[in-house]
């Protein structure tokens, strides 16, 4: 039970601080930064909507919530996907990707003073080793 309330206490204070960062220093929320990662990443600055909000772990309408409100900023929009008149993508704009480029280095930076620097390299190892397992495991069961 410690195990898991420390778990539970240090990551809300680890994203509430890192959000916080990001908001003062950029006025991007944690999740609109990864948002802006995640499209980064992805051929052509684009990826379905869908598949946006599995990439994440958010749901459909939360996903579509936040690109709203990235788009009313200019830093993404949405397109209708070519291949599909179904489906829809959302890009990220020229504005987005100089905003995630701004943002990216005080993120980094928070990441590694709030918990990287504070991890033995085994530490590191174990930490990444559960959540790839945990997040393996969760996805299966949706």
């Amino acid at each position: 039970m410690a195990s898991w309330r420390a778990y539970i206490v240090g990551s809300a204070l680890l994203e509430y601080r890192l959000n916080r960062e990001l908001q003062l220093a950029h006025g991007l929320s944690i999740a609109d930064y990864e948002i802006l990662v995640s499209l980064s990443e992805q051929p052509g600055l684009r990826m379905r909507m869908s598949e946006l909000a599995a990439q994440i772990a958010h749901s459909k309408s939360r996903i579509s919530h936040q690109i709203r409100r990235l788009e009313t900023a200019g830093l993404a929009r949405r397109d209708e996907c070519p291949s599909d008149g179904r489906g829809v993508l959302a890009v990220l704009t020229d504005k987005g990707l100089a905003k995630l480029r701004e943002a990216a280095p005080t993120h980094v930076a928070g990441v590694r003073t709030h918990m990287i620097d504070l991890l033995e390299p085994d530490e590191m190892k174990v930490l990444g080793a559960v959540f790839e397992r945990l997040t393996t495991r969760l996805r299966g069961l949706d």
